[in-house]
């Protein structure tokens, strides 16, 4: 019997990160190598200034890459058009949302744009496949309610409900607790998780909650100075990856707990 072999959504091929002008190449990372498995929830972390943003906007292809390359379902991104991208990949960014004068369906809608005609017209199925979004995030009672009545919360609920709509089989969210407090933070991670196993799609999240990637993450992609690693928490953990992270005088990290804490 031919054993099934897990499906590979998105891998890098000696990967190079930076910044490139007239004058002078910045390499922020090299070397990076990793494979992410369809339907898996993948924290990326690392201490601020590392390159989580650089490397989340490289993947998604706001920013080139230096050197290597990327692939999304065996497909070199390179050579892959920015429609055919945006039924693959949703993206879920930090920056101040301009449009909060629509209302919460309507915001959610705009995740269909890669599928409706030129002027914009909703289907019956894209209606459904909105209204699932809203129910698997839990906002179905806000859908009438502007944006500007929102919480940080329940607005950061109707952005992963945007990137659900669009339907694809990568989502990747750039900080998506910031300016949330722990409880929210938690019920973010939380539901990301509920997500990936309730739809199958691979969600791939930055954040400085490492304590919490670690109890919630399938695989975990941590960026230190010296190289990028790519592994389940618990194998990190042994390998003693997140001990490197921060300086020892201030934070540890107790192999026991899998959590930091401040060294006394």
């Amino acid at each position: 019997m031919k054993k099934e072999t897990s499906h590979i959504i998105l891998k890098t091929e000696q990967l190079s990160i930076g910044y490139k002008t007239n004058k002078a190449e910045t390499v922020i990372s090299s070397n990076i190598n990793f494979e992410l498995q369809k339907g898996q929830l993948i924290g990326l972390v690392g201490a601020n200034g590392i390159g989580k943003s650089t490397l989340i906007r490289t993947l998604i292809t706001v920013q080139p890459a230096l050197s290597g390359s990327i692939y999304l379902n065996n497909n070199n991104l390179k050579a892959t058009s920015a429609l055919e991208l945006a039924t693959q990949l949703s993206i879920v960014l930090t920056e101040p949302l301009t449009s909060k004068n629509l209302s919460v369906s309507e915001l959610v809608a705009l995740g269909r744009h890669p599928y409706t005609n030129w002027i914009g017209n909703l289907t019956e199925n894209d209606n459904i496949i909105i209204n699932n979004a809203l129910n698997l995030v839990n906002i179905s009672e806000l859908k009438d309610k502007k944006c500007y009545e929102l919480s940080d919360g329940q607005l950061q609920k109707v952005m992963i409900a945007r990137a659900l709509s669009q339907d694809t089989d990568v989502i990747v969210l750039d900080e998506p607790t910031t300016h949330l407090d722990m409880y929210h933070k938690a019920y973010i991670l939380k539901l990301l998780k509920k997500l990936t196993k309730e739809t199958g799609k691979t969600i791939l999240f930055s954040s400085h909650e490492i304590d919490l990637a670690i109890q919630l993450c399938d695989t975990m992609i941590v960026m230190t100075k010296e190289e990028v690693v790519c592994d389940q928490p618990c194998n990190l953990i042994t390998k003693g990856v997140f001990k490197s992270l921060f300086p020892k005088d201030l934070i540890s990290f107790d192999d026991k707990s899998g959590s930091f804490r401040v060294t006394k």
